[in-house]
């Protein structure tokens, strides 16, 4: 399996473009897969620069229903012609942040014939390549909502994260999770899945040493116990990311936008 890095809150080489938003190209059994579309075009245009052809991709999935994940769809839809766009239901109801903000999709990416939602809470997309809500997952560990709101059922409320999905490809006796933000608390879902390795944010971007230090060095302790090997960046924030990479070594490892790496 290979793993491109088409956007990230930071970037790798000074050609490449970083905003905070996150995008990744899979290629595994001869299958492409864009996962997350960044938060504009800005993705589109490190692809071609990394030498990699977006109207290729044979099927796209949406982490969840949030501008800095699916922002650049439109461009997406627009350079490739035939792939589905899998996002869990109510990826398009209104978002926000803790401050109010609207934080959603563009409502009007839901009428595309191409956008997809699985019915049942897991979905093989191909042999192999297969989608979890994870409607069961326990939650023993707090969300890392940071204040985020939806309005649901027509509801204004607390976010549940019932928009966030995961995708897990199994490949050469692997288990590889990908996870957009984690927003249903990172312990969960590494406890709940236990794969072999899980790439995506974590949420911790709001964590200071002050306050958080004692809560980020038992989240690393429980992270070891599991055998997993970890990619991070995006939403983790390089506080988190230093104090948990302290504690985690080469359990622990980080990408930018134009990396590019192999499992």
């Amino acid at each position: 399996m290979n793993i491109h890095v088409l956007m990230e809150n930071t970037s790798a080489r000074a050609e490449m473009q970083a905003e905070h938003g996150l995008s990744l190209l899979i290629e595994s059994a001869g299958r492409r897969i864009l996962f997350d579309a960044g938060a504009s075009p800005a993705f589109a245009e490190n692809a071609s620069r990394m030498g990699l052809n977006l109207a290729a991709v044979d099927l796209a999935v949406l982490s969840h229903g949030h501008y800095d994940h699916g922002g650049g769809l439109p461009t997406f839809l627009q350079l490739n012609r035939h792939a589905p766009v899998w996002v869990a239901p109510h990826a398009f109801d209104p978002h926000f942040n803790a401050n109010g903000k609207n934080i959603g999709l563009p409502p009007a990416l839901a009428a595309s014939a191409r956008i997809c939602s699985a019915k049942a809470p897991v979905h093989a997309l191909a042999p192999g390549v297969i989608l979890h809500r994870a409607a069961d997952m326990p939650c023993p560990h707090a969300a890392e909502g940071q204040g985020m709101s939806a309005v649901i059922v027509g509801r204004h409320m607390p976010d549940d994260f019932r928009h966030e999905q995961y995708l897990l490809i199994e490949e050469a006796g692997k288990r590889i999770l990908f996870s957009g933000c984690s927003h249903r608390g990172i312990l969960n879902i590494a406890a709940y899945f236990r794969p072999h390795v899980l790439i995506g944010g974590f949420h911790y971007m709001k964590c200071t040493p002050e306050h958080d230090t004692a809560r980020l060095q038992a989240a690393a302790v429980r992270l070891l116990q599991l055998p997993t090997l970890y990619y991070t960046g995006h939403c983790t924030g390089a506080t988190a990311t230093a104090i948990l990479s302290a504690h985690m070594g080469e359990r622990l490892r980080t990408f930018s936008a134009g990396d590019s790496f192999s499992l």
